[in-house]
């Protein structure tokens, strides 16, 4: 993991990858969690019997969004800012869900920092996150995100 001293030194690691986290397992259990988290119950996420039949590969999919709520997670194991009080989420500029997510496959996230500016009392950061599904030549995600992070 690489550990940032501060704020500060933020902008010696721009354009530079920060790293790549540990594999999380995507398993039905956790598709089906975030089927009823946000009601979206489409065939595709729970239904393993149809999938069997209809789908490509005969298994069901993440959803999207629970890919992109991932990021979190992943990110946690790439990097950490030793010195600040608090940091938020504070948006996405571009999100691409590029290919699915099979229940039971592996992924894992790798991190780019593409810009630091300052706000009052810390920084807003742009990062170009990556969500690798093994196995897979395309990634199932590619995002700017945006998070603010205070001194």
């Amino acid at each position: 993991m690489l550990e940032i001293a501060t704020i500060a030194d933020l902008p010696n690691y721009v354009g530079k990858t920060l790293g790549t986290s540990d594999w999380v397992v995507v398993d039905q259990k956790m598709i089906d969690q975030f089927a009823e988290a946000t009601g979206d119950h489409q065939w595709i996420h729970v239904d393993v019997e149809r999938a069997k039949r209809e789908m490509p590969g005969g298994k069901t999919i993440a959803h999207g969004y629970l890919t992109l709520s991932l990021l979190p997670r992943l990110n946690h194991g790439i990097w950490t800012l030793k010195k600040r009080s608090r940091g938020v989420n504070y948006g996405s500029n571009k999100v691409r869900f590029t290919a699915p997510v099979p229940a039971g496959a592996r992924v894992r996230g790798h991190l780019t920092l593409k810009n630091v500016e300052a706000i009052e009392g810390g920084a807003r950061l742009t990062m170009e996150a990556r969500v690798e599904v093994e196995g897979s030549e395309r990634p199932a995600l590619v995002a700017e995100t945006l998070s603010l992070v205070y001194e």
